[in-house]
């Protein structure tokens, strides 16, 4: 996951990088893309002022539904800390 900061802007950005060089089946694609957009809707207000690209790794597409829903929660709280302490950088 990426992020920086987008001072000018009061909402946050998502933009997904789910290569099929990693994820082979467009229906593993589709059901990722789908769980971080649904994630991310749900901490959007959280995340003011964020830019943030989801990268995919090799064997996302194994993980189920909870497990990366989990996973995608712990990113989100992550960089909420980061964000709210000006000194970090993203």
């Amino acid at each position: 996951m990426l992020a920086r900061r987008d001072a000018g802007r009061e909402t946050a950005r998502l933009g997904l990088a789910i290569a099929k060089k990693h994820v082979r089946r467009a229906v593993d694609r589709n059901r990722i893309k789908r769980l971080v957009r649904e994630s991310f809707r749900r901490q959007r207000d959280s995340l003011k002022g964020l830019d943030i690209v989801v990268l995919a790794r090799p064997g996302i597409e194994k993980a189920d539904n909870p497990t990366l829903f989990a996973s995608l929660q712990q990113h989100w709280q992550r960089l909420q800390k980061r964000a709210s302490h000006p000194e970090h950088t993203l």
